[in-house]
């Protein structure tokens, strides 16, 4: 009698179409294992999406959850290190700004200023500004005037231009005001408090490369006189920013509105470098000793007419004694030879 081994192992044995059938059968078996670890592969790789995403929202929650200040500064790090990498910035933090660039940069703060300050008093009992309201302290548009009028003179007004960048600018800041004010306290937050830290630096810079006198006239914008202390007012003004009600959403939008107003700086300063390179190019640049001395002098015209006069009564004398005779030109040209050579030798 044979085994059940020997009969397993017997082709005899084996009736026609069971190897098939066995065959397909181990087959069939293989690929349902296949599937079902596929399908716990796919439900494994979904659970642990599903957790990813649960994480992110938790982190996003919790990130909002952050004082808005440390948003904010966390938000613009690199749109403010790209603003300082402008080469119109690059330059005057090297001390390279002439009279003609200052002007132009003090003129287009006018504007923007005027345009956010505009907005600030429109809103300064909206609870979403009204915390942040320091206009004693930080506004800026009354400063600037002085300083273009000490460049410009008392017709200022009619000669600063307004580059296509800065009137962007300005038309962004009247559309928040009008539409969401909420996003006001990033556009002053940007402005107010940079001013107070790095535009102390620039103040330095500005006076020591056009030489502007050691009294303030010109720098004004820099100075701020209702602020004793600026680390202790921007430690009380990041703490009133945090104080605001604000939800997920809105602090998202005050976030990427912040990001908007870097921008917005950058493209001035990408528009103020155009114009002063242009002015190079015709011949226009000035040196600011000449450009300053050549305003006090139309200054002391505009004062004495008199002196006016006696310039050119002065040039019509020299004028006269110089074609009188060649007697008279030879002699004043001896003259000169004499005292060239005298002073010539005082010297050494």
């Amino acid at each position: 009698m044979r085994s059940a081994a020997a009969l397993l192992t017997c082709p005899a044995c084996i009736k026609p179409g069971a190897g098939a059938g066995y065959k397909a059968q181990r087959f069939a078996s293989r690929e349902l294992t296949k599937g079902s670890r596929k399908e716990t592969k796919g439900k494994r790789r979904l659970e642990n999406r599903q957790r990813s995403m649960e994480t992110k929202q938790q982190h996003g929650a919790e990130s909002m959850s952050q004082d808005l200040s440390e948003l904010l500064k966390e938000a613009t790090k690199e749109v403010h290190e790209q603003a300082e990498n402008t080469p119109f910035m690059k330059n005057f933090q090297k001390g390279q700004v002439s009279l003609h660039e200052f002007k132009l940069v003090t003129a287009s703060l006018y504007f923007i200023y005027s345009a956010l300050e505009e907005e600030i008093e429109r809103h300064k009992d909206n609870p979403v500004y009204a915390p942040v309201y320091f206009p004693t302290e930080l506004h800026r548009k009354a400063a600037l005037e002085k300083d273009l009028e000490y460049f410009y003179g008392s017709n200022w007004r009619a000669e600063i231009p307004c580059p296509e960048a800065t009137q962007k600018y300005v038309e962004r800041l009247h559309y928040v005001g009008n539409k969401y004010p909420e996003l006001l306290v990033a556009h002053a937050y940007t402005r107010y408090l940079g001013d107070l830290s790095g535009g102390q630096v620039l103040k330095k810079i500005a006076q020591k490369a056009l030489q502007l006198p050691s009294t303030g006239e010109g720098l004004a914008f820099f100075t701020f006189d209702g602020v004793s202390n600026a680390t202790k007012f921007k430690q009380l003004y990041r703490s009133r920013m945090n104080a605001l009600e604000m939800d997920h959403a809105t602090k998202k939008r005050v976030l990427e509105e912040a990001k908007k107003a870097f921008l917005l700086n950058i493209q001035v300063f990408e528009a103020l470098q155009k114009l002063v390179s242009k002015s190079q190019e015709n011949g226009h640049a000035v040196q600011p000793k000449a450009e300053l001395r050549a305003r006090n002098v139309n200054k002391s015209h505009e004062n004495g007419p008199a002196a006016g006069k006696e310039s050119k009564r002065t040039r019509r004398m020299q004028a006269d004694i110089l074609t009188t005779s060649p007697l008279v030109r030879w002699i004043l040209a001896l003259g000169f030879i004499v005292t060239t050579v005298a002073v010539g030798l005082f010297a050494m």
